[in-house]
């Protein structure tokens, strides 16, 4: 091992030896960050990339930017060329579906916070709103999930005719169904209780029933089945 890390490059080589004798947990979000860069530019380290990329994005969001920007967005700093940016955007979504891997073991459906949690760090750094279906079989588990709509950072349409097309084509006995709003309020507005009405009074009718609608803030949500809205 050391010997592979005397052949690594100059700019990472110290958070490299810094990770090796006291673990990754020890790095800053800025020498983490330039393990995975590896290098930059000729002025430039990879640890003054990375601290820049971090600060130059929004000093306010740090690690997050990562998820808040896209590949365009990073090959906007010299030295973040198009591999770089494809890598970029990848720790990004690796980092969701780890969580997303971990959120589906402890999911309970019973349980709405849980089914929040599944969908929390997807939706709740996403600028537009996101309608998804949770399709679930006549046991009540897990089947799928299906993006069904997503709109403007405002508002997003969907039609009931849609909803139950799909839950029809996957055979679902039920559904779950959950949005974000983008603002990070997750109370619902006049129109979510509506159209949550609607379809629980069409699922009923069709022998599709909807368990629950859950809407997903920013580390907050909303469930209609809870609050017993329904």
């Amino acid at each position: 091992m050391k010997q592979n890390i005397q052949t690594l490059d100059a700019d990472v080589l110290r958070p490299y030896e810094k990770c090796e004798r006291f673990g990754p947990e020890a790095l800053s979000d800025a020498e983490l960050l330039s393990v995975l860069l590896r290098t930059g530019t000729v002025r430039k380290s990879a640890a003054e990339l990375a601290d820049e990329l971090l600060k130059g994005m929004g000093p306010e969001n740090g690690l997050l930017n990562l998820v808040y920007n896209s590949q365009k967005d990073f090959m906007q700093f010299k030295g973040i060329g198009r591999v770089k940016g494809i890598q970029l955007s990848c720790i990004a979504e690796l980092s969701k579906r780890i969580w997303r891997t971990s959120a589906f073991r402890k999911m309970t459906l019973k349980d709405p916070s849980t089914v929040a949690d599944y969908y929390m760090e997807d939706l709740r750094h996403c600028n537009m709103e996101q309608i998804w279906l949770m399709l679930l079989d006549t046991r009540n588990t897990f089947m799928a999930s299906v993006l069904i709509a997503q709109g403007t950072v405002n508002s997003s349409s969907v039609s009931p005719r849609e909803i139950f097309s799909t839950a029809l084509k996957h055979r679902a006995a039920a559904f779950i169904l959950v949005h974000n709003h983008p603002s990070g309020n997750a109370d619902p507005s006049e129109e979510d209780i509506s159209f949550s009405r609607m379809l629980l009074e069409m699922g009923e009718k069709m022998n599709i029933p909807l368990r629950d609608s859950i809407i997903i803030g920013d580390h907050s949500y909303y469930s209609f089945l809870e609050h017993r809205m329904f």
